[in-house]
């Protein structure tokens, strides 16, 4: 029988690996975020869940969208947020952590703006 992840383990692994991909320490962390280094920790470890506001901060911090995030986190329909495409970005080494931030913003770009142009046909 397959063992099964706990959502909060795998958001707080996706934050950890976010943070340590962008070389921040978890104390850095916190300054840029301003949530205190234990409760980063606990949500690192899986022990707590983020608010959406938290989630946020922790997002602008790190760089990354907010969204996937909070899709990790069962804020946000899997189906709403093209993750599959920003994991790959993020998973490609020869980016530096803003190339894999500005590609991933124009993506959404477009994505909003086709989804914009598909609701006024």
């Amino acid at each position: 029988m397959a063992a099964v992840t706990d959502p909060l383990e795998g958001l707080g692994s996706f934050i950890r690996a976010q943070r340590e991909q962008a070389k921040v320490s978890l104390r850095q962390l916190a300054e840029l975020t301003e949530v205190s280094n234990p409760y980063l920790s606990q949500i690192e470890r899986g022990v707590r869940r983020p608010s959406a506001e938290i989630l946020a901060q922790i997002a602008k911090g790190l760089r990354i969208s907010a969204e996937s995030l909070y899709v990790r986190a069962g804020l946000l329909d899997p189906a709403a947020d093209p993750a599959g495409v920003e994991e790959a970005i993020r998973g490609d080494s020869h980016l530096t952590v803003r190339q894999q931030q500005a590609l991933i913003e124009i993506y959404l770009a477009f994505r909003s703006a086709n989804r914009t142009d598909n609701d006024a046909d």
